[in-house]
């Protein structure tokens, strides 16, 4: 039962947080609310768990919103904050408990069904706690451990933390695993601190964050195996476009030159925001460096590059890098001496201009402590914190092992690696610190477009706006050693963080061909896409409309026998051997109660998916969920009695039932819903050239995960496929030659085979784009989807008698679970081919789908084809067939 998925986030999480939850937050608070509350954990007690989450994904956001409902859900007032850096504890002392802080999460006032709610910073628990009110100790984990240990005056041991139920919040939790140390060590760590702390009672409860955790190290996989309840990765961060992109500079120029380059670029970009869109961004960049010396003898050499900054200079450095530029020389940068280039005239200005922004007293040296107490002394470290504020007018940041963990800055832009140091390879361990802080400098900078602020990209490389990227981009600038560079990009596969190199990656222009363009297929054929329709909210009168069985009795898996359930288990299925159906007798309030427990049955909310209901109550009627009429059984162990079952368990069951509606009646509700009847779009308005980039990502596991085979251009000569190339994977490749070698044997039957390539970039902008969807048929389906779904190929195929459109689709084998949605569109078009209607009643089309194509065809589609298209199987396997055959 997916109760999880059926949970609505608490309506006073929305109400009293400043940023509202994204997707994934709202998905990790659903999966710690289920480890709290369903049956298939009720004799675990899961009291420790870990949210394994991307760095800049709003981990405290999440704990913030965490500590509101374990105070509203489960009672919790005592809550104690860890972390292992002061960096990292003076933020959080912001964001939870300072409301004077630009950084606090809460509203000014906290207020849940209609009580004012106090958080109270504390540093021990009081003993008699007053009501509404939440405690929250923030500390270092040395400090909590010494008290432990030592059990010193005014300090909190073991005892104290047995008096009332503690929620302990661990952050930067891969710090906290001892595998390493010794006997005696373990006794005296972190660790054992933390173990003492969350044993002192049975219902402590210990929620770790980390964006890191090394699975592949047996110790830390045995103590985490059980108990990440939600992974957000990196990459994924990135791909949902949460972050900026991620560009890597590689030159051999020195230290000097990558000084004045950045300089360059990153006023370049305060620049283009302030010319072209009218708004104030301010871009920071950190220079890295492996040795505190090296460091501030790099700052000094900033310092005093600046101050002897001449316009000469720069037309003497522009025609420099212009003599020495090449195929692989940087877009970013190219872009950039351009602008100068074409500026020679305001240089004099310019230079003012960058002498006043990158004057020393703009200029962070963050190295004077390695926990950030010197920092706090001279108030930069609120500078550090606070860059992206208008106030704030530093530009540049030198720093060795500083800004790794807790940094929160969201206008870094460059970050270069200083190079003067012995050790230019780069060892792991340098190499991943050094990832690390790129994932952090990858943070979104949200600022003002159009008088809009936007928390995702706006920009995407696939169109040609390539300065405005320079935007939503982190450009981290190395020395070009090549050992160094092997260990930087495995650090970044590690980390599963997507960049590649900043090469001039111009559009490409995909063609129609010429010769399709003189055929009658150009000139008078269609493409077909099922028509949607908009609806009323008169057609939903009942829960019918939405897919749900209100007339059979009602069955709850409500006691699972025991089986264990690993964290990457998106569904829970029952084992229900040696189980029985029981009836369960209950009356109308414990309806009543469970819909009072659920935010989703407040009635402002349910008409916003039902609005033919005149009342709650009405929910309960005949029309609706027809409870008279029905009887609810639970599935429980045959050796349960009846009266085993306490009120509160039945409470349960009904609020399973009613969460599982719930999902169902969000899921059936829609603005739009496809049909049965197809449109067709004039081929030659439709099918039209296009430009493209060819992705230039070479690390992350997650794109190749989703991408196995690198994307590329292919030159595609045949005359069966339209375009005259594609961009496009080996898996889409090897479908296309399949099908070209087997346009031959259609010839037979169709005068006509085209192989069209259907991608987004066609009609990017455009409302052509939107009519080119099927929309899913969700009268007819279970699991509704209301996105559109563009299938990547059509093949057309005509006689004289009639005309096939086939729809086909390659799809990586790890995709196939989770997009199964796609191909049940597909065969549904197959299955009920007789119910298809045509605009105009037009006839002699038909319209077909495959199940989805993988590689090397493993899943017979050129079977399938055949079979819809000839009426029998193709003629044999072509040699090339074979020999793949064979590979496998």
């Amino acid at each position: 039962m997916n109760e999880h998925l059926g949970w609505e986030q608490p309506e006073y999480i929305n109400q009293n947080m400043v940023h509202e939850f994204r997707g994934y937050q709202e998905e990790a608070l659903r999966y710690f609310h289920y480890s709290q509350v369903n049956e298939v954990f009720k004799f675990r007690n899961i009291n420790h768990v870990l949210f394994n989450m991307a760095t800049g994904s709003g981990k405290t956001d999440l704990m913030a919103g965490l500590i509101l409902y374990l105070y509203q859900e489960h009672d919790y007032q005592n809550f104690l904050f860890f972390v292992n850096t002061n960096s990292v504890l003076n933020k959080t002392i912001d964001n939870l408990t300072n409301k004077k802080s630009e950084k606090y999460l809460y509203n000014s006032e906290i207020e849940i069904e209609g009580e004012r709610i106090t958080i109270e910073r504390v540093k021990t628990f009081p003993r008699t706690q007053s009501k509404n009110t939440i405690y929250i100790k923030l500390s270092s984990v040395q400090n909590i451990a010494s008290d432990i240990f030592t059990q010193s005056e005014n300090s909190m041991g073991k005892d104290d933390y047995a008096r009332n139920k503690v929620a302990i919040l661990g952050d930067e939790a891969h710090h906290y695993s001892a595998s390493t140390k010794s006997e005696k060590e373990l006794e005296q760590s972190w660790e054992k601190a933390i173990s003492i702390i969350l044993g002192a009672r049975e219902d402590n409860r210990l929620l770790e964050f980390t964006a890191t955790v090394d699975l592949e190290n047996k110790s830390i996989y045995e103590k985490y195996k059980d108990k990440v309840i939600y992974r957000y990765a990196l990459d994924r961060f990135i791909q949902d476009r949460f972050s900026k992109n991620v560009k890597r500079i590689q030159s051999s120029n020195t230290d000097e030159e990558n000084m004045l380059n950045v300089v360059l670029l990153s006023e370049f970009r305060r620049r283009y925001a302030h010319e072209l869109y009218r708004t104030y961004v301010k871009p920071v960049i950190m220079f890295k460096s492996q040795r505190i010396d090296a460091s501030n003898e790099a700052n000094q050499t900033f310092n005093t590059l600046i101050d002897s900054l001449t316009p000469q200079l720069i037309r003497e450095f522009l025609l420099r890098q212009e003599h020495v530029g090449n195929e692989r020389e940087s877009e970013t940068l190219s872009i950039a001496h351009e602008y100068y280039r074409k500026n020679d005239s305001e240089l004099d200005q310019i230079v003012r201009e960058i002498k006043r922004e990158f004057s020393p007293g703009r200029v962070i040296n963050a190295n004077d402590s390695d926990r950030g107490a010197g920092m706090l002394e001279k108030g930069q470290y609120e500078a550090l914190n606070s860059l992206e504020s208008p106030a704030n007018l530093y530009r540049v940041i030198f720093a060795v092992a500083k800004l790794t963990e807790g940094w929160d800055v969201l206008n870094l832009y460059d970050i270069v690696r200083i190079s003067n140091y012995k050790d230019t390879k780069g060892d792991k361990k340098t190499t991943m610190a050094e990832a690390q802080l790129i994932g952090r400098g990858a943070r979104y900078n949200p600022f003002i477009l159009d008088g809009q602020k936007q928390y995702t990209r706006r920009f995407d490389e696939r169109e040609d706006v390539t300065p405005s990227l320079i935007l939503e981009t982190l450009h981290y600038h190395t020395i070009n050693e090549p050992q160094y560079l092997k260990n930087l990009v495995e650090a970044l596969n590690d980390m599963n963080l997507p960049t590649g190199t900043d090469e001039k990656n111009p559009l490409i222009d995909i063609r129609v061909k010429k010769k399709f363009t003189k055929t009658d297929v150009w000139k008078y054929g269609k493409v077909y896409y099922n028509q949607s329709v908009e609806i009323t909210d008169d057609y939903y009168d009942g829960l019918d409309k939405y897919g749900i069985d209100n007339r059979s009795d009602i069955v709850i898996p409500w006691i699972f026998s025991s089986q264990e359930v690993g964290y990457k288990d998106n569904i829970v299925n029952g084992n229900y051997v040696n189980t029985k159906n029981m009836a369960i007798e209950v009356d109308r309030r414990y309806y009543e109660k469970a819909m009072n427990r659920l935010t989703f049955y407040h009635f402002d909310n349910l008409k916003r998916y039902l609005p033919q209901l005149q009342s709650r109550a009405e929910l309960l009627e005949e029309k609706w969920l027809n409870l008279h009429n029905r009887t609810i059984y639970a599935v429980t162990p045959i050796s349960m009695k009846q009266v085993d079952l306490t009120p509160m368990e039945k409470l349960k069951i009904i609020e399973t039932y009613l969460l599982e509606i719930a999902q169902k009646i969000k899921k059936g509700y829609s603005n739009e819903r496809g049909t049965g009847k197809f449109i067709g779009y004039p081929v030659k308005e439709y099918i039209t050239d296009y430009r493209k980039r060819v992705p230039n990502y070479d690390t992350s596991n997650l794109l190749r995960e989703r991408n196995p085979q690198k994307v590329q251009r292919f030159v595609i000569d045949e005359d069966y496929f339209v375009y005259d190339s594609a961009i496009i994977n080996l898996t889409e490749k090897q479908l296309v030659d399949r099908i070209g070698e087997r346009v031959a044997e259609l010839k037979k039957q169709y005068s006509d085979v085209y192989l069209i390539r259907m991608d987004e970039n066609m009609h990017r902008e455009s409302a052509k784009n939107a009519a080119l969807k099927l929309h899913q048929f969700s009268e007819h389906t279970q699991d509704v989807h209301f996105e559109r779904f563009q299938p990547d190929f059509i093949l057309y195929l005509q006689n004289a008698e009639f005309f096939v459109q086939v729809f086909i689709e390659p799809k990586g084998i790890n995709l196939l679970e989770q997009e199964q949605w796609k191909e049940d569109l597909l065969t549904y078009i197959n299955e009920n081919e007789a119910e298809l209607l045509f605009e105009d009643d037009v006839q002699g089309v038909k319209i077909k789908g495959l199940k989805f194509y993988t590689i090397n065809d493993g899943r017979g589609t050129m079977k399938q084809l055949a079979q819809v298209v000839l009426g029998h199987d193709f003629d044999g396997l072509t040699m090339h067939n074979q020999i793949e055959l064979q590979d496998e």
